[in-house]
């Protein structure tokens, strides 16, 4: 039975070792003449890129505009705009009861009437004196006064026109009204209360226009001008294209970084407060550029691999710089005429043989 056991384990062991042998040869064959991947393959191509600045910062108003109230001791009566609504110049946004103002207006005003009939008198007995001057029925004292008494008249009608005007002005006060075109970002008018003279209760963005306060390095600020392109990713992941308007005169010592004022399109509407990132464009220069796909980074290098005529790719370390669409620039490393493999190089090492699919470039 012992010779039977090992006779029917013979086979079995014969065969795993041969199905071994053969397995080593073929690992060993398809190294040696056998493709491991197909890859597709391409040049570098030459670009004509923007150089770049990196910059990040919010979303603010271009400028803001304040509607205070002008006159204190006066309940809010009515609040015709809220946050959000579009304004013209001189809209009204709130109103003021007037009552008071109105009855000391026609105080005023019945004030300057008074003046104005003492004014006619005087008039009148000064154009006398001036007619009996010299006739002696009139003594030299009288003549004087009845003269003095109508400068005097003449000044306190003056003096009530004005007092009448600046009445009127407090009851064009009473309406709150939109010192600029605008969008009404801020309300703290409230129905009913008693507001003090400079209380601000609307605020708004003039003329609707949004800004990207952005900050950069100030190694860079010598090269940023006025009228340059800035490419700024939006809220929504769309990107928005602005004008450099304004570079700080300053550089913060806390950061050492300087603000650049960048003016949004008209129609532009980020959400005010909204922190972006994106890069202002400083001249044109060439590049040499592969596919992002190219490059392989390993332990924080990046790598491409090039293929020689025998179909072999060989590693070769890279310096990378500017990204454009997809596209990265190789600052230095390649070769200008080597053949670039774009697909599948994460899953090659260097020597290993490839099969190329499809046109190159």
């Amino acid at each position: 039975m012992k010779g039977s056991a090992v006779t029917q384990r013979f086979p079995l062991l014969l065969g795993l070792f041969l199905g071994a042998s053969l397995a080593g040869r073929g690992d060993a064959f398809a190294q040696q003449g056998s493709a491991a991947l197909t890859v597709a393959v391409e040049a570098p191509a030459e670009r004509e890129w923007p150089e770049t600045v990196p910059a990040s910062g919010w979303m603010k108003p271009w400028h803001e505009a304040i509607s205070a109230a002008e006159i204190g001791g006066l309940r809010i009566t009515d609040i015709l705009v809220d946050v959000g609504s579009v304004v013209t110049k001189g809209q009204p946004l709130a109103q003021l009861a007037d009552d008071t103002v109105r009855a000391d207006l026609r105080k005023e005003e019945a004030s300057l009437a008074t003046s104005k009939a003492d004014l006619a008198k005087a008039q009148a007995n000064a154009e006398r004196a001036r007619r009996m001057k010299g006739s002696g029925a009139l003594s030299d004292e009288k003549i004087i006064e009845y003269l003095s008494t109508e400068q005097t008249a003449m000044a306190g009608v003056e003096s009530a026109q004005a007092l009448v005007e600046g009445q009127k002005i407090k009851l064009s006060q009473t309406t709150i009204v939109a010192v600029d075109d605008g969008l009404v970002t801020s309300r703290s008018a409230q129905l009913g209360a008693v507001v003090t003279s400079g209380t601000e209760l609307f605020r708004l963005v003039r003329q609707q226009r949004i800004e990207w306060q952005a900050e950069v390095s100030a190694r860079y600020r010598p090269f940023i001008k006025e009228g340059l392109t800035a490419l700024i990713d939006g809220p929504a992941g769309q990107q928005m294209r602005g004008t450099v308007r304004l570079v700080a005169p300053t550089v913060s010592t806390d950061t050492g970084r300087t603000l650049v004022y960048v003016s949004l399109p008209a129609g532009s509407q980020p959400p005010i407060g909204f922190y972006a990132t994106g890069r202002i464009k400083l001249r044109v220069t060439p590049a040499v550029a592969v596919p992002e796909t190219a490059l392989v980074a390993r332990d924080g290098i990046y790598y491409v691999f090039t293929i020689d005529a025998e179909e072999r790719v060989r590693r070769v370390r890279v310096k990378t710089g500017r990204r454009n669409d997809g596209e990265v620039e190789i600052v230095s490393g390649l070769a200008r005429s080597a053949m670039v493999v774009t697909t599948g190089a994460a899953f090659l090492s260097d020597g290993a043989l490839v099969r190329v699919a499809g046109e190159t470039r």
